[in-house]
């Protein structure tokens, strides 16, 4: 099991709570972080790894960049 964190994230992009997560991998942290989403963003990290981000607004899920010089893309619903 690995330590994942989902971070709430309130206006000006400031984290307002978080949540610990012990998972078996990013699909399973994914899945439960997902349940988290409300009226505010989350982001799930995994150590200093971002994961995901969703956006509670659109209710998409954009992919975290792991490398420089890549951008997150929407990849589908965090419902």
């Amino acid at each position: 099991m690995s330590v994942y964190h989902a971070y709430i994230v309130g206006s000006h992009s400031r984290f307002i709570g978080a949540v610990q997560m012990d998972c078996v991998d990013d699909d399973a942290a994914i899945k439960s972080a997902s349940r988290l989403v409300d009226r505010h963003d989350v982001e799930l990290w995994q150590m200093d790894r971002p994961v995901v981000r969703f956006d509670a607004a659109s209710k998409k899920m954009f992919k975290k960049p792991t490398e420089a010089g890549h951008h997150g893309k929407a990849s589908g619903s965090a419902s």
